[in-house]
């Protein structure tokens, strides 16, 4: 705003960037919000890591078994049969094909996001 000489002036709080008390106060009222962001997070990341010691704090649970679809795939089943068979959609089964077939992906060989 000082770059483009421009002012602001508040009518509900005393604040008026014209002069120096009014910057002050913008300027502690930003320190002030930072601050309790970071008090906010710091408490946050306490709790996660509490709940996790305390083993509360375990993630989403598997929405289906990974392991069943390739098995079932291994055994030559089809995407409709193993489909019918495990209740998962058609978007699941595909993309579990798809992280079968690029070794890079694969969990011998590295961990993949599930």
């Amino acid at each position: 705003m000082e770059d483009k000489k421009v002012s602001m002036i508040c009518t509900q709080q005393p604040i008026d960037t014209s002069n120096a008390v009014g910057k002050m106060f913008l300027n502690l009222l930003g320190v002030f919000a930072q601050f309790e962001t970071e008090l906010r997070k710091e408490r946050q990341l306490e709790g996660i890591a509490k709940a996790k010691a305390e083993g509360v704090y375990k993630g989403r649970k598997q929405s289906y078994n990974h392991e069943n679809v390739r098995q079932l795939k291994a055994e030559g089943l089809g995407v409709a049969k193993i489909m019918r068979q495990t209740g998962i959609s058609k978007t699941h089964i595909y993309i579990e094909f798809w992280y079968l077939n690029n070794s890079f992906f694969r969990q011998d060989v590295c961990c993949r996001p599930i």
